[in-house]
């Protein structure tokens, strides 16, 4: 299911379902925010990296990247 097509789906919901449903995701992000290393939130330990990287003096150019697809054809297929 596409994010399009959930997003429909709610706005098929009754308003009170709408509001359970907010409740529900409401409680399921606290958790994840609760669960997450020292209470940090993602952008927080997003920030923290950033810090480090630059205090490191590392960076990423294109060429880091460059060889990294595999450009196989994939696995083979017996028909």
């Amino acid at each position: 299911m596409t994010l399009q097509e959930i997003l429909e789906a709610v706005d098929e919901l009754s308003v009170d379902e709408q509001t359970s449903l907010f409740n529900v995701l409401q409680v399921k992000l606290s958790q994840v925010s609760q669960s997450s290393s020292n209470g940090e939130t993602f952008w927080a330990m997003t920030l923290r990296f950033r810090e480090r990287m630059e205090r490191e003096g590392i960076g990423f150019t294109d060429e880091d990247f460059a060889n990294l697809r595999d450009r196989s054809p994939g696995r083979e297929i017996d028909l």
